[in-house]
């Protein structure tokens, strides 16, 4: 049987943070949530993401067990909607749902599966750029756009776990003028994924990456920097709204796109603040993720530790 760590013992646990675009494997040293290995692979697309690409992050997995004396769990963060028992509910990106993935994890060590905002919120909270606050929001922007509320140092998972979807219903509005009527999904207009079909649709060329739009928006390419205006325009909307809702202490936002410096993330903190209803709360610290890249492989990490701690071990100090 694994011992129960307590909050001051060091404890070793295998991380696993599945994106849209990349997955991440390592190792994390609690309690100062230290990454002290890592390796990373692409995450498969459509059907090449299902039951095979399970069998393969649970090869690696138990590869890494068998590698690391001393290793207590696994937690493993997934970039779609995870359900309070573990259990996946969507296959937009990752085609796990139906299949027994906690059952899997746990035949390895003990392990608990959450999504991957979540994960990413939980760690900025304790380590990162959230530290301090006992409530914040967390805005993730990478190949899609999600959120999370933290609270006291606690991760809002709402009544079935599915307290993250900013950006996947349709908004719908007319003109009150023409009557005519427009509709988007912020993911579908604004995420990573969407920024680069839609550039490279307007250019004629494949594109690889936002990162390739962010590039060209620099260079002065007006079809570039359009698309990005109207993300970050929207984005705004979307996260203002949330922000009017919840007057969170701070918003820490993170994801490949949201936690990068530069002309992009600087007109959606301002496209943010413009949204904000209440002038005191329109001033709120607006903070880039401090953990970078390395967010989701901690946050998974620390979803198997904190759960393992006793309820006074989970209180946070600020």
């Amino acid at each position: 049987m694994t011992p129960k760590p307590s909050s001051a013992e060091p404890s070793l646990v295998i991380g696993v943070d599945i994106g849209g675009t990349k997955t991440a494997f390592g190792l994390v040293r609690f309690p100062d949530g230290q990454v002290v290995a890592r390796q990373e692979m692409k995450t498969p697309q459509g059907a090449a993401s299902g039951a095979a690409f399970l069998d393969q992050v649970c090869a690696a997995v138990a590869q890494l067990r068998d590698e690391t004396p001393g290793v207590q769990g696994i937690g493993l963060g997934l970039c779609e909607l995870v359900d309070l028992d573990g259990g996946v509910s969507s296959g937009h990106r990752v085609q796990w749902n139906g299949l027994p993935v906690l059952a899997r994890l746990k035949e390895i060590a003990p392990a608990v599966i959450e999504a991957d905002v979540r994960a990413a919120a939980l760690a900025e909270a304790r380590w990162g750029a959230g530290k301090g606050y006992r409530d914040l929001l967390y805005l993730n922007i990478g190949t899609g756009i999600s959120t999370c509320w933290v609270k006291d140092g606690v991760p809002h998972a709402g009544a079935h776990g599915h307290a993250l979807a900013i950006a996947s219903s349709p908004m719908v509005a007319a003109c009150p003028v023409c009557g005519t009527h427009s509709a988007y999904i912020l993911e579908d207009v604004a995420g990573g994924a969407a920024l680069a079909h839609l550039y490279g649709a307007a250019i004629g060329r494949k594109i690889d990456s936002a990162s390739e739009v962010l590039a060209a928006a620099a260079e002065g390419e007006s079809r570039a920097q359009s698309l990005l205006a109207e993300a970050a325009q929207l984005i705004g909307v979307s996260a203002g709204l949330a922000i009017n809702i919840l007057d969170p202490a701070a918003l820490v936002i993170g994801g490949g796109l949201g936690a990068r410096e530069g002309p992009y993330s600087q007109a959606i903190e301002a496209s943010i603040r413009r949204q904000v209803w209440s002038d005191q709360a329109r001033q709120l610290p607006i903070r880039r993720a401090a953990l970078g890249s390395e967010s989701g492989l901690i946050g998974a990490a620390a979803s198997w530790w904190v759960r393992s701690l006793s309820s006074d071990a989970l209180k946070v100090d600020v």
